[in-house]
């Protein structure tokens, strides 16, 4: 088994083939969209493969460390970055194919007008072991 991770990006992705901007969606059409995303949930769930899942709120601030004795810098909020993760999800699944298939699965998600968004989701692999340096 693998996991990867799932990015669902608001902005910064390639647009998507139903490309209205969730703000303009109605209650109904969110309402459908989130009970896409928690049904798919459910069922990977039940097979094994759901690890977790979040939304996440627009507004975001970069930490760094700063030093021995020394309060950590911020910068932000930025919630008007070019970049605006919408959410992720992390499934635990048998092959790349796998995670493949259901990545366009969750593509499909409802959005204005019930339509299937057809969004572009980042799939990225965890990092299973660290890399091997031969000279």
């Amino acid at each position: 088994m693998a996991k990867y991770l799932l990015l669902k990006h608001y902005r910064g992705a390639p647009a998507a083939v139903n490309d209205v901007p969730m703000a303009q969606w109605t209650p109904e059409e969110i309402s459908a969209h989130m009970q896409y995303m928690q049904d798919f949930a459910d069922r990977l769930e039940g097979t094994g493969e759901f690890v977790d899942g979040q939304a996440l709120a627009p507004e975001g601030t970069f930490v760094r460390y700063d030093g021995e004795g020394r309060p950590p810098v911020t910068d932000g909020p930025f919630a008007e970055t070019k970049d605006l993760i919408a959410g992720w999800m992390v499934i635990d699944v048998h092959s790349y194919e796998r995670a493949v298939e259901l990545a366009g699965e969750l593509s499909a998600a409802p959005g204005a007008g019930g339509k299937p968004i057809h969004e572009w989701l980042e799939l990225r692999p965890f990092l299973t072991a660290p890399p091997t340096i031969t000279e």
